[in-house]
């Protein structure tokens, strides 16, 4: 009989910001900026449960009224420095503590509240097919870039043959909306993304990330794309 992976999804939502106070219960569409991720969450057929991650009770609680499941986060994981892979570290070995069982972590990004409604189950599905270890989400980019390099600025392209833009090699912009890998090849190498890499490639539209209040401003104005097709 072949094994069936379970997939659970963790959505890292501290309380503390350097932006916006409060951020992740931010009102963003009409609800709090959460609520979006958590929507995702609950769109999806494959996962077998998700959770939320804070040290914020507000927002556990929030959760909970949400029908998603809480882990309380310890302050040393949840400071501006601490990085989202020792947050799921933590959040890994508390659900195995509870002996959840599952081979897959998804991890959804609160900050980025826009996705097509079955984004997550699209994203499982190509890293079930394509037999990733990892896989993230990712917009498509035919732009000129110029990067810093010992007191330079380089470009991607030839200056003195300029092409058209459509003619620039395909670049993907890493968007931090969805991230999927192997839980226990995660737990040995503390990084998302190893192994066999695979894109989810969304639309820019779906690509927009909460950062400061003009981002929420911006953002109310794009309401016709949350969980849209």
């Amino acid at each position: 009989m072949k094994k069936k992976n379970n997939f659970v999804a963790i959505i890292l939502a501290r309380g503390g910001s350097r932006g916006i106070k409060n951020k992740n219960l931010v009102k963003v569409n009409k609800k709090p900026l959460l609520h979006w991720s958590l929507q995702s969450c609950k769109n999806s057929k494959k996962l077998h449960s998700y959770w939320v991650s804070s040290d914020s009770k507000k927002i556990l609680n929030f959760a909970l009224k949400n029908k998603a499941k809480a882990i309380l986060r310890p302050k040393k994981f949840s400071t501006g420095k601490a990085t989202s892979e020792s947050a799921w570290v933590h959040a890994i070995k508390e659900l195995e503590k509870k002996q959840i069982k599952f081979d897959y972590v998804v991890g959804i990004q609160p900050t980025s509240p826009i996705r097509e409604k079955n984004a997550v189950d699209k994203a499982i599905n190509l890293l079930l097919r394509k037999k990733y270890d990892t896989v993230f989400s990712a917009y498509e980019s035919h732009i000129f870039v110029w990067k810093k390099k010992n007191n330079k600025i380089l470009p991607n392209y030839n200056i003195f043959n300029r092409p058209m833009r459509q003619k620039i090699g395909k670049q993907y912009v890493e968007n931090g909306s969805i991230y999927i890998f192997n839980k226990n090849k995660f737990l040995k190498i503390k990084n998302r993304l190893f192994g066999k890499i695979g894109l989810y490639i969304m639309k820019k539209y779906h690509s927009f990330e909460i950062d400061n209040l003009d981002d929420i401003r911006l953002i109310d104005n794009l309401k016709y794309f949350f969980n849209s097709k």
